[in-house]
């Protein structure tokens, strides 16, 4: 189990290299007019971090705080993991050098174009390979045992919860100078489960009666199905692979992240393929909240599913990532402006 201090030191170590990103404060009512009335909600505007997302912080926990081997490093990634830590690779020097790490990344087939280009103008060698993520993830351990190169996992690694973690040390000072108070609430996709176990651990440890509540598609609800089990619940690839947030797909949540999970996270909650599309269209009104599939499912719970959310005053979403294709931006701005 990470603790808050091994959090702290992490933050310390890894701050030159990440930004500390924003958070503003919504109206539901500007976002839906039927939530008149209700608590504003702040937005911490995670897709404004290096490489895109929340996941560059755990990248660099893992090269700063392992001894990265000459071989470099491997990840296996949907997409956003992958693109964090060719960014991560490109930026930390090997053995007192500034040349950057010598990174490979497998990812499956169905990730999104947009994020495998980011990976190669990063300058990692990328490899395509499989349907699924555990495909891409079988062949980057194959080649882990026969190169030598560092295994930077996506979520089941001691040092990516912790750099994931750093997120909720930010949040609690930046939400004590918003109006309205301390934070009260704190919604966060799920995925893998790396970031709302760091997250989680952070605020419990500190500030114990804060909800911290996970988010993730109906299409792929194990980590809600594990955590009202008591034990890990994977899903089928067929199954996950059907929703539109990628970044979500995982079929499984990890060990080390599940008992972190439920230790500190309050519930889960999910949303529908219709909502996160909806809340992602509101979102794109603003340029500033343009948040991808997987970015949106927190704002797409406080729009649909405050019934299952805690009555409380400071209520926080995390919008964990901004690398959306293309297409489906320009789609997604064309109906905001349509309904604006």
């Amino acid at each position: 189990m990470i603790s808050r201090d091994d959090i702290r030191a992490t933050y310390d170590t890894i701050r030159p290299y990440i930004r500390r990103t924003p958070v503003v404060q919504v109206d539901l009512g500007e976002l839906d007019p039927a939530a008149a009335g209700l608590p504003v909600v702040t937005l911490k505007l995670e897709q404004l971090q290096c490489a895109g997302s929340f996941k560059a912080r755990g990248a660099f926990a893992n090269l700063l705080l392992r001894d990265v081997p000459p071989a470099g490093v491997m990840a296996a990634s949907g997409g956003n993991h992958g693109v964090a830590v060719a960014y991560a690779a490109s930026r930390v020097g090997l053995g007192g050098k500034q040349s950057g790490v010598p990174a490979r990344i497998f990812v499956p087939t169905v990730s999104a174009p947009a994020k495998i280009e980011r990976i190669r103008q990063l300058g990692a060698d990328l490899v395509v390979t499989g349907e699924r993520y555990a495909d891409a993830l079988a062949a980057a351990q194959a080649w882990v045992a026969s190169s030598g190169a560092m295994s930077v996992h996506a979520f089941d690694q001691r040092e990516t919860l912790l750099g994931q973690g750093t997120l909720a040390l930010e949040l609690a000072e930046q939400a004590g100078r918003l109006d309205g108070g301390d934070l009260d609430t704190v919604l966060v996709p799920v995925g893998g489960g790396g970031m709302i176990s760091g997250i989680a651990t952070a605020i419990k440890l500190s500030r114990p009666s804060v909800k911290v509540i996970g988010v993730e598609p109906e299409l792929a609800a194990d980590a809600q199905a594990s955590l009202r089990s008591g034990q890990i619940v994977p899903f089928a690839a067929e199954q996950v692979t059907r929703t539109m947030a990628d970044g979500l797909r995982t079929q499984s949540v990890g060990p080390i992240n599940f008992e972190h999970i439920r230790k500190y996270v309050d519930d889960i909650v999910t949303v529908r393929e219709s909502e996160i599309r909806e809340a992602m269209r509101r979102l794109a009104a603003n340029s500033k909240t343009i948040a991808e599939p997987s970015g949106a499912v927190a704002v797409a719970a406080f729009l649909f599913h405050r019934d299952q959310l805690p009555k409380t005053t400071l209520n926080v979403a995390v919008i964990s990532g901004g690398n959306i294709e293309p297409k489906m931006l320009e789609e997604i701005q064309r109906q905001a402006t349509a309904t604006a």
